[in-house]
């Protein structure tokens, strides 16, 4: 019982004593002057109750102080000779839920006085009161509170024991998980600088020489630093020590990395993804936009892993809400599909479809659990629907706050004229495929609100166009190279053609056919609407200039030589001027005598780890009127590391493996734009 259910019962219980009491004083006629008094007491005791003052332990010292006032002017009446028995039994095992042992010992010793003063109240009359029967019953009472008492404090006792093990495993436990957090942050750091050491290596090698073995190096890097990351991220789900790092995102380029990420997986080529994001999503929403990715590969390297033909149709939409909107995520693919107790095991993690040693699938089966637990501790839910043999449909719906409410895709107001869809359904060996690319046409057809027509054949358009004013066609590759001249044709007049195509494909030259790379979706289609055959860098992320930081100095502290090689051979790219230190002491001296725009800090080194070498940086920085910027560039990624970095006094967090988008969106928050040419490489 809880310290507020106790605290009522008691009251509770006090209350009722009090009424009978003071029924009974005024039947048998004792004291006129003490029922007003037990009522006052008893509304005092109320009031303290509902107002919760003065503190616990002095409401609790009034109530036994009440009780045991109550009890004695109960007691030592002759009338109640065998009665304060029955109430004080009743009182110790009220009072006993308290867990004082002293509120036990004093009913007791108040039942002796009481007996006592009974017992010399009953001498004017001995021959009436020892009586055989009353001697009997006396001690039978006597016996059963004796025993009482001591069955309270047995309870008492035993209440205090096993508190005191629930102390002690809340303790333990405590101290697994500080010890658990130790050991995530020492693996992160150990088994993620060598893969940083691998990738970087790597891409020097790819920069010098190219080649396919270097670049068999970097991608097998990836998959290792994939599957050490989804380990840590299983174990925070599993032990619910997930932490949100939430940021503003914009919607479109949520969905270019999905795009860009599947065109990097194996199979990739022989699916067809449709990537259907509603045009009145928000522009920009504020979340944990690195879960958001980590949902997203997730999803679709489960769909690609077993789809063998067909496609996969992502939808992205959102539904408003009071505190901002539902962020949806739809998945389907055409794959081997779930039965039930497939779908059952997936939110327990560890599940595989085939877990012979000669499985056809790859991975460590943690991708679903892990999409389950990002999903409940961003406070949203996971659906799966799935049939064996006809494919899986996932839905993730997570709430988020919107930045900027504007869609994310609209077109010009001066937009006039129809659009044809030119696709021929019979090409798709998969029936479903065809159904995706109508449900994305359709979609942004009604987003965007633009007339839209299908046309299956050359003869359907040119019937269309007789009919309507057609300004833009949008067809398939396989559709331009069964009648490419017509369509070079139609490009050559008002008429806008675009062509959804493979990497590699080119149109006719001399044509003015435009190339959207697949996968196909809408912020390309939008782009196009918008610009005509002006249209140029037609994928979301060609919008970005890579930025370079000219006469920018910079000093990387690692107690590691190779990755201090690897971060100066990628940041080089960004024409910053490089120094490095091996320790927390060295960099300290460096930037004492030195004068450097930025400090790049690793956190666990010898001697001097990186938060102190950080604090003793900006501390010297203060007494030499300069101005310290530190990022922590660290293998300790554990969840919530970021925020733990930047509440210690760091200016900006980026994790190794390093990501080079990562390290540009950061040196654009920490920089002052003096320093930032927005101009690219010359």
């Amino acid at each position: 019982m809880n310290q507020r259910k106790t605290e009522n019962f008691i009251i509770l219980l006090v209350s009722f004593g009090c009424i009978s009491l003071t029924l009974e004083s005024l039947l048998l006629h004792w004291e006129f002057w003490v029922p007003p008094l037990l009522i006052a007491g008893a509304i005092l005791l109320w009031a303290m109750n509902l107002t919760g003052k003065p503190s616990f332990p002095v409401r609790k010292g009034n109530y036994l102080l009440f009780a045991i006032l109550a009890v004695f002017y109960h007691g030592v009446h002759e009338t109640s000779y065998f009665d304060v028995s029955i109430v004080i039994v009743l009182m110790m095992v009220a009072y006993s839920f308290f867990d004082a042992r002293f509120m036990v010992n004093i009913f007791l010793a108040e039942y002796g006085i009481i007996m006592c003063i009974q017992f010399m109240l009953a001498m004017s009359n001995p021959e009436e009161i020892f009586t055989p029967l009353n001697i009997s019953r006396l001690l039978l009472h006597v016996a059963i509170v004796i025993m009482i008492y001591f069955v309270c404090i047995k309870l008492i006792d035993d209440r205090a024991e096993t508190e005191e093990i629930h102390r002690k495993k809340d303790e333990q436990i405590e101290y697994y998980n500080a010890d658990m957090e130790d050991f995530l942050t020492n693996i992160s750091h150990e088994l993620r600088t060598p893969v940083n050491v691998v990738n970087g290596m790597s891409d020097v090698l790819i920069k010098k020489n190219g080649g396919k073995e270097a670049r068999s190096i970097k991608d097998a890097g990836i998959r290792l630093a994939y599957q050490i990351e989804d380990i840590q991220d299983f174990t925070e789900c599993k032990r619910e020590k997930v932490m949100l790092e939430e940021e503003d995102y914009m919607s479109t380029s949520l969905v270019n990395d999905v795009v860009t990420s599947f065109r990097m997986m194996e199979n990739a080529e022989n699916l067809e993804l449709v990537v259907d994001l509603d045009p009145s999503v928000p522009t920009a929403m504020r979340g944990d936009i690195k879960k958001l990715h980590k949902i997203f590969r997730h999803l679709l390297e489960n769909a690609v892993k077993f789809t063998r033909k067909g496609g996969i149709y992502i939808r992205l939409f959102t539904e408003e809400m009071d505190y901002g909107a539902n962020l949806c995520i739809e998945m389907t693919d055409t794959g081997i599909g779930m039965d039930r107790k497939a779908i059952l095991a997936v939110s327990e993690g560890m599940y595989q479809v085939n877990k012979r040693r000669n499985r056809s699938s790859g991975g460590i089966g943690l991708g679903l659990f892990i999409v389950y637990g990002f999903a409940h501790r961003m406070g949203g839910f996971v659906k799966i629907e799935s049939e064996k043999g006809n494919g899986t449909t996932v839905r993730v719906t997570i709430p988020q706050r919107v930045a900027d409410a504007h869609p994310c895709l609209a077109i010009d107001g001066n937009f006039t004229g129809d659009i044809l869809f030119h696709v021929r359904s019979g090409k798709y060996k998969v029936p479903k495929v065809r159904d995706f690319y109508r449900y994305m046409a359709t979609h942004v057809a009604r987003g965007i609100r633009v007339p839209l027509y299908s046309a299956e054949t050359v003869q359907e358009i040119e019937r269309l166009r007789e009919k309507l004013n057609v300004t833009f066609i949008f067809m398939g590759q396989e559709e331009y190279e069964a009648n490419p001249s017509y369509f070079d044709e139609l490009s050559k007049g008002d008429m806008v053609v675009a062509v959804s195509a493979y990497a590699g494909f080119h149109p006719t030259p001399g044509s003015c056919v435009i190339t959207m790379p697949k996968p196909l979706y809408g912020y390309p289609v939008v782009k196009i609407l918008n610009e005509g055959k002006a249209a140029k860098n037609i994928e979301y992320a060609d919008r970005f200039v890579k930025p370079v930081f000219r006469n920018l100095k910079a000093l990387i502290v690692d107690d590691e030589p190779m990755n201090l090689v690897v971060a100066t051979s990628l940041f080089a790219d960004y024409h910053m001027d490089i120094d490095t230190a091996a320790s927390g002491q060295e960099s300290i001296r460096k930037f004492c005598d030195g004068d450097y725009d930025v400090v790049f800090m690793d956190h666990m080194m010898p001697e001097m780890d990186g938060v102190e070498a950080m604090k003793l940086i900006k501390e010297a920085a203060t007494d030499l009127g300069k101005k310290a910027v530190v990022v922590a560039l660290t293998a300790n990624s554990v969840s919530g590391a970021r925020e733990m970095f930047m509440k210690e006094g760091f200016d900006g967090f980026i994790a190794k493996p390093i990501n080079l988008s990562d390290f540009e969106r950061v040196m654009l928050q920490v920089l002052p734009e003096s320093k930032i040419d927005r101009g690219g490489e010359q």
